[in-house]
């Protein structure tokens, strides 16, 4: 479990294909705990497992699933990525609760900057935005926000100073591909929902 709250931005150091899936070998900035081999790392929004650590490079595994419903499968060297550790029991929930398990992909097709601040706007599947709500949560590349505007096939979030300079939404332009997490407490809403009618 996490809380969207991005701690530090990696950089892909490489990838390889192994196999269905995909090496990833990840050098990251500081991290709040330890890291030991079998944690969980949401990197870009997507829950990760440790499998190798040499120095401040970390390795990951992506399977056949992961690189169909993310964006994954599209990193290549020196590529940028939100990274944050899985929580531990008494941390601050200071974003909302992000599983790191992808919904799908989004795109970013409006961007408006106003100064320090900026406005984005990301083309999804409808199927997402039906867990979406004006005020509620979403998790974009790892990232937790604010909804400002939900329509039928986008949704539209603002940006503040430090989210533009301290994760990777700041150098996201029109075009960009993004993977997008849903609020888990909207899929069991509306999941009841779909069970009592």
């Amino acid at each position: 479990m996490f809380t969207g709250l991005v701690q530090t931005v990696g950089t892909i150091a490489s990838t390889k294909e192994v196999g269905a899936g995909k090496r990833l070998r990840i050098e990251c900035g500081e991290l709040p705990h330890p890291i030991q081999v079998g944690d969980s790392i949401a990197v870009a929004g997507c829950c990760l497992t440790v499998v190798e650590m040499a120095g401040n490079i970390l390795t990951f595994e992506a399977g056949p699933e992961t690189l169909e419903r993310t964006t994954c499968g599209q990193w290549q060297e020196a590529d940028q990525v939100n990274l944050e550790c899985s929580l531990c029991v008494g941390d601050p929930l200071g974003g909302h609760f992000v599983t790191g398990h992808v919904d799908g992909v989004g795109e970013l097709h409006l961007r408006e900057d106003d100064q320090q601040w900026s406005i984005c706007s990301f083309r999804v599947a409808a199927k997402m935005t039906s867990q979406m709500i004006s005020k509620g949560s979403v998790a974009v590349d790892g990232v937790s926000l604010t909804l400002v505007e939900v329509q039928a096939e986008h949704f539209t979030v603002q940006l503040i100073p430090h989210t533009l300079a301290h994760t990777t939404m700041g150098n996201l332009s029109p075009g960009g591909r993004v993977n997008i997490e849903t609020d888990i407490l909207a899929k069991y809403a509306q999941k009841s929902l779909r069970t009592e009618s």
